[in-house]
Order: structure tokens, then sequence, then C-alpha cells
């Protein structure tokens, strides 16, 4: 599963192994799983 960093936008696909979660660009702290754009139609009433 793709990672994506908050701060600097780097894209990796593993966290590194060692215990701390940090961005291996820019050690921030703040990540995200990437995920497909989904889009759903919602029947107005």
């Amino acid at each position: 599963m793709p990672y994506t960093c908050f701060n600097c936008g780097d894209t990796f696909d593993e966290i590194p192994k060692g215990g701390v979660i940090r961005c291996p660009a820019c050690a921030s702290k703040v990540l995200f799983k990437a995920r497909d754009p989904i889009t759903r139609e919602v029947k107005a009433r």
C-alpha cells in the first residue's frame, strides 16, 4: 500500500522498519495512505 507524506508530498511503498514511523525524505510524522479516487453517485430526493 503506498503512503504519502503530508508535508513534502513524497510517495513510498513501505514504512521503514525500526519502530519510528516517519517520512524517509523529510522526517515528518504525518503520513496518509494513498487511495484510489472513488466517485459515488447519490440520488437526490
